[in-house]
């Protein structure tokens, strides 16, 4: 079998991976295969003792498509690519998680199916599995086109090779257009900006300059939220005009049970979904491949009939979860049940995506001339049925009692471009369309939250005063009084036009969904770090001897105090955070702006401020 035409290894890359490097990107790399007597076996773990025995397992069971799933051709080799997300085990080490505090760990899957009826029934399957702290999927894919077909050429070898390049890649920058060499490869990827991330030590500095007007990035190649690369169009295109009631569903944090025939458009299917809501900080726990072997089924399992479903959106392939979790309200079904394991997956926009064998997507060849009478009488009929019609033939449909808010924008779909025949037209269609519609639920989304705007309007001091007073606190909020506020206001003629007359529902649900507290907690924070960023940048501009011209005792007694509790602010951060953090030359300003201010205190006063050892060493220090 040859190895992807794109990438060769260079021999003179000799050096040994570093380990710690690595995880910046990679937490391991697993090689997994399938023993028809024992089961789902890990072959490989690099580097070695990454995960712990609980991990290895879960892993090892969800590097596999589901029985249930699996494509009965004869082809002789099929490849698909998909990826999962588990919560991680807590591990009794002292060694810790090499800084990284993340709770999730993603598993990117290269997965063969080879048949050969020199082997014991037929066929073997094994699996390339890359594990990340990161949902960056724009680098992992196009990595797993090459590491995969490279590992099944040359052995396990290939995987330490890999590991070298990726150990020299600078660190990850959030937000930022990346390149990536892998061999004679270059990954040119976009990653997620850092607002969609979960906070790692506290706020990434990056977030500091997102923002809360209901304005569009000129550069539409910039991501605003995660898995900006899924292919939105291709996955829901038979159910185009759900994707509002879908995207009203996942904004409240409604639960969802997302059922597709292979893990492939199973796990874009939920991919597709969460990037819906961009710029919001998705909060709910998303799984874009769940099986019955993961530990949080049990627990799903034991729900009783009338019990509330936890929020959460589960990518499943095996239609028993269909009875297993019937108590789930919301319902999908995607896909098409038997895709041309020849055909080309649909690259997304991302650059970083290589071409390969492996299906990605395997969407379906439907026209958008759909919407008509005879569809919705369909529809009436797939409601009618209910979702267990599926065990017996696969649909395309929504089940939910939920009634949508948000009416689908026509004028959207009407630019919605049909793709032909030829598997390239189709996909260079598929990237206009995905455009088209990530544009619009981009545009819906940050219209959708701008009435919070005024909750994170920072204050810079103004032009004469002094800038060591504390900052005015930025406006309390009140779920009551915001309702009322946006009520009497309204929202704006974007949001209007597309809302039916019970839109303050659609508020009312979101501040009492999961969703919102993380996402306002966490741009309430961003605000405060911007204005004491402001505040910051102002004390080092501030004339003191100029200021103190002006101030009366009380004033300069006041202030002085003021200089004081920033400078020791300083002198911490100075102490942690090295020359680099620019604490340094924050502590030399206000060093000398507190002498400034101490020596036109009466004399008096200054002896007693003397009289503390403490402050009488700041005042010593040049």
């Amino acid at each position: 079998m040859s190895q992807s035409p794109s990438f060769s290894v260079k021999p003179e890359l000799s050096t040994r991976p570093d380990h710690e490097s690595l995880k910046g990107w990679v937490h391991a790399f697993c090689i997994i295969r399938f023993d028809l007597e024992q089961g789902q076996l890990l072959e490989e773990c690099y580097p070695p003792d990454s995960l712990s025995q609980e991990e290895e397992i879960e892993v090892s069971f969800n590097s596999f498509p589901d029985s249930v799933s699996q494509n009965h051709n004869r082809a002789s080799i099929h490849d698909c690519i998909f990826f999962f997300r588990f919560r991680k085990r807590k591990r009794n080490t002292q060694e810790g998680e090499s800084g990284n505090g993340s709770e999730y760990l993603y598993g990117y899957v290269f997965n063969r199916q080879r048949h050969d009826e020199r082997l014991k029934r037929g066929g073997e399957q094994k699996s390339v599995v890359i594990l990340s702290h990161t949902p960056y999927s724009s680098v992992f894919r196009p990595l797993l086109q090459i590491v995969g077909p490279l590992y099944f050429d040359v052995g396990k070898k290939a995987i330490e090779h890999i590991a070298g390049y990726i150990s020299v890649w600078p660190a990850p920058v959030p937000g930022k257009l990346m390149e990536l060499p892998i061999g004679n490869a270059m990954l040119k990827v976009n990653l997620p900006p850092a607002h969609s991330l979960p906070m790692e030590n506290g706020i990434l500095y990056e977030e500091s300059a997102s923002s809360m007007a209901p304005l569009l990035p000129t550069n539409q190649s910039i991501p605003q939220g995660l898995f900006h690369d899924s292919d939105i169009f291709g996955i829901y295109r038979g159910l185009l005009l759900q994707l509002w009631t879908l995207w009203e569903l996942l904004l409240i944090g409604e639960p969802i049970l997302i059922i597709a025939p292979t893990p492939p458009q199973c796990s874009e299917a939920v991919a597709s979904l969460v990037s819906l809501v961009a710029p919001l900080f998705c909060s709910i726990d998303f799984r874009p491949y769940f099986t019955i072997h993961d530990p949080a089924f049990a627990q799903l399992n034991s729900l009783r009939e009338g019990d509330a479903f936890p929020p959460m959106v589960l990518g499943v392939t095996n239609l028993f979860f269909l009875k297993a979790l019937r108590n789930i309200p919301h319902i999908v079904s995607v896909g098409t049940p038997a895709p041309n394991p020849n055909r080309i997956s649909l690259t997304s926009r991302s650059t970083g995506r290589i071409p390969g064998r492996a299906e990605g997507l395997g969407v379906q060849q439907l026209s958008l001339r759909k919407f008509s009478p005879s569809s919705l009488l369909n529809a009436v009929r797939l409601r009618r049925d209910g979702p267990l019609c599926l065990m017996t033939e696969h649909k395309e449909a929504v089940w939910t009692t939920y009634s949508p808010i948000t009416k689908p924008d026509t004028s959207v779909l009407n630019r919605l471009i049909d793709a032909g025949m030829s598997p390239r037209v189709e996909e260079s269609m598929s990237v206009v369309n995905n455009d088209i519609l990530r544009r619009h639920f981009l545009e819906l989304t940050t219209n959708f939250l701008a009435p919070f705007g005024p909750y994170f309007q920072v204050n810079a001091p103004s032009d004469g005063s002094s800038p060591y007073v504390s900052p005015p606190p930025l406006p309390s909020f009140s779920g009551d009084e915001f309702l009322s506020n946006i009520f009497a206001r309204g929202v704006g003629r974007f949001m209007s036009k597309r809302m039916k007359s019970n839109w303050l529902d659609l508020y009312r649900r979101f501040l009492r969904g999961p969703n919102f507290m993380p996402w306002f907690q966490r741009r309430r924070a961003v605000a405060e770090q911007e204005q004491n960023r402001l505040w910051r940048m102002a004390r080092m501009k501030t004339d003191m001897m100029h200021l103190t011209s002006k101030m009366n005792e009380l004033e300069a007694v006041d202030s002085f105090n003021a200089i004081e509790k920033y400078l020791n602010e300083e002198m911490k951060l100075e102490e942690y955070g090295g020359e680099g953090s620019g604490a340094g030359e924050r502590c030399r300003k206000l060093r000398k702006d507190l002498k400034a201010v101490f020596d036109v205190l009466p004399r008096d006063m200054q002896q007693l401020l003397l009289s503390n050892p403490q402050r009488a060493s700041l005042l010593s220090e040049d």
